[in-house]
C-alpha cells in the first residue's frame, strides 16, 4: 500500500537508512510505505504511463535498496529518494527520445523567453482528473519541465541543472506546456458542455 511522505527528523532518517542497509525488511517496508505514494505520483506525471510508472517505481526502490548504505543524511531520505526518482524518469525519457526524432521541442526554442505576464493555470476551475489527463497528453519534451516547475515547485535554475538544459529552455518548455495544456483543457471543457447539453436535451424528450 502506498502512502504519503511523512515528516521525519535527520536522526530518524539516518537510523532508518542504517536499518535498511543492514537488511531489515521491516525498515525497508516502512521506507516504501512512507514515500512510494508521492514518488509514484511524480513518476506517472513525468512519463505519462501508469504501467511504466509502476516499473520505474520498483526500479527506484531497488536502486535505493542497493545504495542505501551511501546515504549520509546530508538531505532527508525523502529528498534523496525524490532525486533518485527524477533521475530514473529522465533516463527513461532520454532513452525514448534517442529512438525518435525531436520535432516540436527542437533547439531553436532555446532563445524563447517566458512571457512577462505568464498566467498560471487556475486549478479550482479545472476538474482534477481532466488536469491529470491533460498533463499526460503533453509532449515528452516539455512535460518534465512543466511537472517540475508548476507541479513540484522547482525553480528554473534547478530544472536547468536537473534536465541538463539552459534556464531559457526551461522557461520556454514550461510556457509551451502551459499553452498546450490550456488548449487541451479548453477542448475538454467544451466536450463536457456538449455532453451536458445533450443529456439535458435527452431528458426533456
Amino acid at each position: 500500500m502506498r502512502g504519503a511522505a511523512t515528516p521525519s527528523s535527520p536522526a530518524a532518517d539516518l537510523e532508518l537508512a542504517q536499518r535498511c542497509g543492514q537488511g531489515d525488511q521491516d525498515a525497508f517496508e516502512q521506507l516504501y510505505r512512507a514515500h512510494s505514494g508521492r514518488l509514484y505520483t511524480l513518476i506517472v506525471r513525468m512519463v505519462a504511463s501508469a504501467e511504466t510508472a509502476e516499473d520505474l517505481l520498483q526500479e527506484v526502490f531497488l536502486t535505493a535498496y542497493r545504495k542505501v548504505n551511501n546515504f549520509r543524511g546530508d538531505s532527508s531520505l525523502g529528498t534523496w529518494l525524490y532525486r533518485m526518482a527524477v533521475n530514473h524518469c529522465l533516463d527513461y525519457l532520454r532513452g525514448r527520445q534517442s529512438k525518435m526524432a525531436r520535432t516540436t521541442d527542437s533547439i531553436e526554442d532555446e532563445g524563447m523567453a517566458e512571457p512577462a505576464a505568464s498566467t498560471p493555470l487556475v486549478a479550482s476551475a479545472i476538474n482534477r482528473l481532466d488536469l491529470e489527463r491533460a498533463i499526460a497528453q503533453l509532449p515528452g519534451g516539455c512535460r518534465p519541465a512543466f511537472v517540475l516547475h508548476d507541479v513540484e515547485g522547482f525553480q528554473h535554475h534547478e530544472i536547468a541543472t536537473l534536465l541538463g538544459i539552459s534556464e531559457g529552455t526551461s522557461k520556454s518548455q514550461v510556457h509551451k506546456a502551459r499553452m498546450k495544456l490550456r488548449g487541451i483543457l479548453n477542448g475538454a471543457t467544451s466536450t463536457h458542455g456538449i455532453r451536458r447539453a445533450a443529456s439535458a436535451h435527452a431528458g426533456r424528450l
